[in-house]
């Protein structure tokens, strides 16, 4: 999306000789500077993604760069050619000698980005497709059901499934607005956007239903839901007053139904032990809440708190004494270990691996605790873009989670690691 050309790369080569030709000790700080900070950099408006630039451009002008048989890929497959190679024809000849294709180790990316790309371009293609169908909105031929059909069946299976809005008096009855528990108000902001979302979908489904059957005008807008249905996708009706989310129809459908559930019963049986972080519409708000909570149970600025981060596998039993228990995170790029609760690498083929449960433990800014970690960041959808808000992060950035390592952080930002909230199937 930065649009990055040719002109980057040959400032960037310009100025490489330059300061090669005018200083006998290669000035690396220098290069790198200019070259990730001003020449690419300059384009780069997401903090997380200057991070991986600064990264990778860091992996080349570094000290071990000017040494013979630096490796520029783990597997040493990619390794810096040597003064040995006396003319440009042979440094040529020995770049030759590499994959014609790169590989993901040449970015520091995992095996499993291959698929990941894969995927992509795969699902980019089937889209483009589905783009050029045509549909008929009559009788199917050969006896199959006809778009309207299709469009009649799924249309009702939603409304069948969908439950009753939230009803908002009893909220307010149970969940009063109290200074002790910013979650009561949490809560009556989440069935709020769910009470507008469901009604959203079961007025739209119902018009469309009368329309299919040809008591109410088509409008463009029952036409586009109709034709989003039938191809399993959200309509974009929907996607407007809903949570982000890149799950096809049927999927969103489902995780719909999960979110309901888990506020119903919230809202029937009390706070719970733990907090699905995935199942919030905004899930800034739910982490307001706890850092409220506990600067007014201590008496503190809410601005001198800070999370600090607990990791454990075994799901808890029992509300903890400050902060909130989370979970149905997932991990991109790494996982976490098993023995050790810290990251590792992938398994082969596993794209993502369920992340731990994890304590957000409110703390004075200034206590958090000490230890070798990655700033991971956590994003609403695999996407990991959204539109630049106020606050300088994209719109689908949630936080940073500091995910304990024995690995420098510059592994794992190359590797691009990230916590996800809903994935896309």
């Amino acid at each position: 999306p930065y649009e990055f050309n040719e002109s980057d790369l040959r400032i960037s080569v310009r100025q490489l000789q330059m300061f090669l030709d005018s200083y006998d000790e290669t000035p690396l700080a220098a290069l790198n500077y200019l070259t990730a900070e001003c020449n690419y950099g300059g384009r780069v408006t997401d903090d997380k993604d200057r991070r991986t630039l600064v990264t990778a451009v860091l992996n080349i002008y570094c000290p071990q760069i000017l040494e013979d048989g630096y490796r520029l890929s783990a597997s040493g497959m990619y390794v810096v050619p040597t003064d040995a190679l006396d003319s440009h024809e042979a440094t040529v000849e020995y770049i030759r000698q590499w994959p014609p294709v790169a590989k993901p180790e040449v970015f520091g990316l995992h095996e499993n980005a291959d698929i990941t790309k894969d995927l992509g371009e795969v699902d980019l293609m089937l889209k483009t497709m589905l783009l050029t169908q045509a549909q008929s909105g009559g009788g199917g031929g050969g006896g199959g059901k006809s778009t309207d059909d299709v469009v009649a069946e799924i249309s009702g299976e939603i409304l069948g499934k969908l439950p009753s809005n939230f009803d908002m008096e009893v909220a307010a009855r149970r969940y009063p607005v109290v200074y002790s528990e910013s979650m009561n108000t949490v809560l009556r902001q989440e069935l709020q956007r769910f009470n507008k979302l469901t009604s959203k979908i079961r007025s739209s489904l119902l018009e469309l239903g009368k329309a299919l059957k040809g008591l109410v005008v088509m409008s463009a807008d029952l036409e586009s839901i109709a034709s989003a249905m039938f191809v399993n996708q959200v309509p974009e009706s929907w996607a407007k007053v809903s949570y982000p989310s890149l799950k096809p129809l049927s999927a969103y459908v489902t995780e719909l139904l999960e979110r309901l559930e888990f506020f119903s019963t919230w809202l029937e049986e009390g706070n719970p032990v733990c907090y699905p972080m995935p199942h919030f519409f905004f899930v800034q708000a739910f982490m307001t809440g706890a850092l409220q909570n506990y600067a007014r149970k201590y008496t503190l600025p809410i601005d001198t708190v800070e999370f600090d981060f607990h990791f454990f596998w075994e799901a808890p039993t029992a509300k903890p004494e400050d902060g909130v228990h989370t979970s149905g995170l997932f991990v991109e790029g790494a996982r976490m270990g098993d023995e050790k609760v810290q990251l590792e690498e992938s398994q082969p083929k596993v794209l993502f691996s369920p992340m731990t449960y994890v304590q957000l433990l409110p703390v004075q800014s200034d206590k958090l605790s000490t230890y070798p970690h990655y700033e991971c960041p956590v994003y609403r959808t695999t996407a990991r873009r959204g539109t630049l808000s106020t606050t300088g992060h994209s719109t689908n950035f949630v936080m940073f989670m500091r995910l304990p390592t024995d690995q420098p952080s510059s592994h794992w930002i190359a590797r691009g690691v990230a916590l996800i909230n809903s994935l896309a199937t």
